[in-house]
């Protein structure tokens, strides 16, 4: 891709988890030029950072795409609130600092 940053190797859209490992990764051999995008701002407010602050968060247009599913008959008609993170970090930056490991078998 070439534009006026210069010419990269590697673009990388969406600075979530996978997206920042990768652009990680990939700029570990110093012959690679990555560019990550990130529609969404940096994680620097202060909710990010504190447990309790994902009630901050979630449905913030500041932090969050504020998608909603489509209305579901088995809802009664009604939608649900689909929080995807709009900041860097993406959904990890706005998930209550919650860690679920998987169970074995």
């Amino acid at each position: 891709m070439d534009n006026f940053f210069g010419t990269f190797d590697y673009v990388i859209v969406g600075a979530g988890t996978a997206g920042c490992v990768l652009a990680n990764r990939l700029s570990a051999d110093p012959g690679n030029r990555v560019l990550l995008l990130e529609a969404g701002g940096k994680d620097d407010w202060i909710w990010i950072h504190i447990p309790v602050g994902y009630q901050y968060c979630i449905g913030n247009p500041r932090t969050d795409w504020c998608y909603r599913t489509e209305p579901c008959d088995g809802l009664n008609g009604r939608s649900i609130l689909y929080a995807r993170g709009k900041v860097l970090g993406g959904c990890s930056s706005i998930n209550a600092m919650i860690y679920m490991r998987g169970q074995s078998g």
